[in-house]
Parts: C-alpha cells; structure tokens; sequence
C-alpha cells in the first residue's frame, strides 16, 4: 500500500511500540490518530509527533463506538489499524486471580476484538484495510508465570488467523507482529515509566520498521506473520 496520505489509528500510541510506529508513519506522510488510558500523556505526545489524540480506554464500548465515529466524521475512511494497547501481567498458577486474568483480557483479547470489528467495518464498506496486531514471540510459546499474558496473546493469535479467514475476500490484511523483548515501559503497569534502551535488545523502532514494510508490500500481497527476535540478547 501507499503510506502516503493513509490514515492509520494506533492504540496504546502514546508511549513504546505505539509511539514509535506513529512517528514512522508520520515520517512517510500517513496521518496518524493516537489513543492512550493515560489522555493527557497522549495529548502531549500527540503534540510531540505531529499525530491526532483521541481519548478511548479499549475496555469501554461506548469509548470505541465515540472513536469511530470521530474517525468517520473527520477523516471519512480508515486505511490502518494497529491494534497495539496491552498489558500484561506475571503470577505463578497457583498465585494468579481471576481478577488478574479478567485485568489482561479485557484489554488484550476483548478490547482487541472489540477495536478490531469497529476497523472491520469501514474496512468492509471500503473493501479495503489493514489491521496490524501486535502480539508477542508469548503468542507461540509459554514460559514460567506466563499462564496470564502467554495466553492472551495465543487468544490473539488465534483471532488473527480467524480474521484472515473472513476478511481476505475484502481486501483486508490482517498481519500480527511478534516481537521479543523490547525494553518499554510495558508491564510497569502502575507508574509507566519507559526503560532504558540496551544495545543487544530489539527497540520500538525495530518493530515500527518492521510494520511499515510488511504495510508497504503491493496490496495484492500480505504476510500473516512475522516474528522478530534480538540478534544475540544474552
């Protein structure tokens, strides 16, 4: 697809991957809209990059349905979607709450789906798209105190690939991205404070490189997914 003069929503745009990908957008000259829980750090990093904020908690319904129609009202169609808010949570099985699974899947697994169906449906009128989930290398193989997160992310996962299935006779692509450990403020879930960068792991521009490219492929062509891993993060 032409980058150029797209529009593309990303949530959790206000900090790490989200962020990232936003400013690579904006470089190539899509116009980008950004949401965030924290609204005022996102009106502030919207300022920053050159982007749109809009307040939307995925978890809400009615926030989603007020996102959508901004979109429509203002920008009248949708060219990407990058289904990036998550978070995540560590506990051992026999420590972990149904509280605490209930906390990750809203927003990973329900508020995915939920963002995803509100693209789906501008996608569908367009018979056009693009829905780039980012999950996890958690999304293809669990590991200790991963039952919470690993497992939200093999439900997305799982979505992805049952969305490929219905949206493929609408021209839509539905790409999820895997990445391994980026240093962010992801899984800080309390003060969000972004982690410093080390010079043997992935950044968030890696996996922003990494989503305009598999976008820039020629529509008639798309990668389901892709994996990125650090060269050598021991």
């Amino acid at each position: 697809m032409e980058i150029k003069g797209s529009i593309a929503l990303i949530t959790g745009g206000n900090s790490g991957l989200g962020k990232a990908t936003a400013q690579l957008l904006i470089k190539n000259g899509a116009h980008v809209i950004i949401t965030g829980r924290d609204h005022q750090k996102t009106i502030q990093v919207a300022k920053e990059i050159g982007a749109t904020p809009f307040q939307c908690d995925v978890t809400k319904d009615d926030e989603i349905d007020a996102l959508y129609a901004f979109i429509e009202l203002e920008f009248k169609r949708l060219d990407i979607l990058v289904n990036n808010a998550g978070i995540g949570i560590r506990n051992s099985l026999i420590e972990l709450t149904r509280e605490e699974l209930r906390q990750v899947y809203e927003v990973n697994v329900f508020g995915a789906a939920m963002v995803a169906q509100g693209a789906a449906k501008l996608f569908i009128k367009q018979n056009e798209g693009n829905i780039i989930n980012i999950a996890s290398t958690a999304s293809l193989k669990g590991y200790p105190t991963g039952s919470i997160y690993s497992s939200s992310k093999f439900a997305l996962r799982g979505m992805t690939q049952c969305w490929q299935g219905e949206l493929r006779k609408n021209n839509i692509r539905v790409i999820q991205i895997n990445p391994s450990e980026v240093p962010t403020a992801f899984g800080d879930e309390v003060n969000r404070t972004e982690r410093v960068l080390e010079e043997n792991k992935l950044t968030p521009k890696d996996i922003a490189m990494t989503i305009v490219n598999t976008l820039e492929m020629d529509n008639r062509a798309y990668i389901p997914e892709v994996t990125v891993h650090a060269t050598n993060p021991f």
